[in-house]
């Protein structure tokens, strides 16, 4: 699923920017979430320049243009500057000079500043391209921050995702969606989940309708996105179903090519779901700080066997 238009207006509202000039242009699209450190190009290399991609100028950039003569700060501002080019972003403070300035005026291309180094505002803009523009995956299910984990509830229609995300809300829990929950691949490992935008902060629920959780619950009871730790699926419990009891399966969920852990939980009358995802998060992080009880449960049994093998000899 494609991701919404992203314009230079949107840049500069979530990156550490400031307008230079260009304030009636900012409405330029970002197409590509790869950033340009135009070196080579201000030697007057254009073979392989990008022209749609934000073009960023550091101190190595904007000391060569000060080595340069008018005619040839001209000639390669305009050739820099084309209708697909969204900005000009300049790190650190530095000055553009007057020919790159009347230039960008005449391309009508934004110019933005900032006082960060071309590290940071590289990193900055990167990772809010990288998470806006990338490909996005719809999901059926709830996703909760539940100790700082981003939980995926799936389960079939009626199984009870949204009332165990209720009463999780409840108990001080956090809200990222409800329903549907758009996800991309932030790198090869990592999953990030977020609402869509017509769902932000509400929940459906059976008899009761639409609720927004944001108002009845508070600022702390949700959240815009979440890293993805793993996936919990509710599955309705039936007779001679195969469990596994000790928790050491391997199973996972594939998204956007990202392998995703995920548990079976199975869903029966009596069982406090919501106390049984808390209780799994808890023991999936206890996993990961390399406290594994299915281990240890293991290592006591084959310590018990090997035991009773000596003794009956």
């Amino acid at each position: 699923m494609a991701n919404s238009v992203i314009t230079v207006r949107d840049l500069l509202a979530r990156t550490h920017l400031s307008l230079l000039t260009g304030e009636d242009y900012l409405d330029r699209q970002i197409t590509t979430p790869d950033i340009s450190r135009p070196g080579l190009e201000m030697t007057g290399y254009f073979n392989y320049y990008a022209p749609e991609r934000v073009q960023l100028l550091g101190i190595t950039e904007t000391s060569f243009m000060e080595r340069m003569n008018h005619d040839e700060l001209m000639l390669v501002a305009r050739k820099m500057m084309t209708d697909r080019t969204p900005a000009m972003v300049v790190s650190t403070g530095r000055k553009l000079k007057p020919e790159f300035m009347d230039v960008a005026a005449e391309k009508q291309v934004p110019v933005l500043t900032t006082d960060l180094t071309s590290s940071r505002i590289l990193s900055n803009m990167t990772y809010f391209l990288g998470g806006a523009l990338a490909e996005r995956e719809s999901v059926h299910g709830v996703l909760v921050d539940i100790f700082g984990l981003g939980v995926l509830i799936t389960g079939d229609s009626g199984v009870g995702k949204s009332e165990t995300a209720l009463e999780l809300i409840q108990r001080g829990h956090r809200l990222i969606a409800d329903d549907r929950v758009d996800i991309y691949a932030q790198d090869e490992e990592h999953l990030v989940g977020e609402a869509p935008a017509i769902l932000r902060n509400l929940m459906e629920l059976r008899g009761v309708g639409i609720i927004d959780v944001l108002n009845l619950f508070g600022a702390g009871a949700v959240r815009s996105h979440a890293t993805i730790s793993f996936n919990l699926h509710l599955q309705k419990w039936e007779d001679g179903q195969q469990i596994d009891r000790l928790g050491n399966s391997e199973d996972a969920l594939v998204i956007e090519n990202v392998e995703l852990p995920r548990l079976v939980l199975p869903v029966q009358t009596g069982r406090n779901l919501a106390v049984l995802i808390e209780t799994a998060a808890k023991n999936f992080r206890a996993k990961k700080m390399g406290f594994d009880a299915t281990e240890t449960f293991n290592r006591n049994l084959n310590n018990l066997i090997a035991k009773n093998s000596t003794e009956s000899e």
